[in-house]
């Protein structure tokens, strides 16, 4: 047990200039990759359960088609953001201890080009409806 705590357990470091204040700001970063994170995860498995409701009540009852690949692509990349906002965080605990920093790039492009997919999906699945029902 000890050798866990010892594990987890962070080195103080000397609060000179803006030291802690970067610190702070990483760890305000890494909530909220978990907080979009996990937000895809949760639309992905309560579409994934829309089925159950729609079992549920009977006024509920869509024609909506599969929802499988939408989930699964809403989870995935739900896990993507979480797994990259744990590596982000630390890289940068690495190079602030450095006194260094490198802007994120890679990680503004990730959540665009999930967001317009994500966008992008949803409009064609309402576009695909909307084109059965007439």
């Amino acid at each position: 047990m000890s050798r866990i705590l010892k594990f987890l357990s962070a080195t103080p470091i000397a609060n000179t200039g803006s030291v802690a204040r970067d610190h702070l700001a990483n760890e305000r970063t890494f909530l909220s990759w978990t907080r979009t994170g996990l937000g895809f995860v949760a639309l992905g498995v309560a579409l994934a359960k829309l089925d159950a409701l729609e079992a549920l009540s009977p006024a509920l009852k869509h024609d909506h088609g599969d929802l499988k690949i939408p989930s699964a692509a809403l989870v995935g990349s739900g896990t993507g953001c979480l797994s990259y906002g744990t590596l982000r965080y630390f890289a940068s605990l690495r190079l602030l201890k450095r006194g260094l920093f490198r802007p994120n790039v890679a990680g503004i492009g990730l959540v665009a080009i999930t967001s317009a997919a994500v966008a992008g999906g949803g409009i064609v699945m309402v576009v695909k409806q909307e084109t059965m029902k007439v």
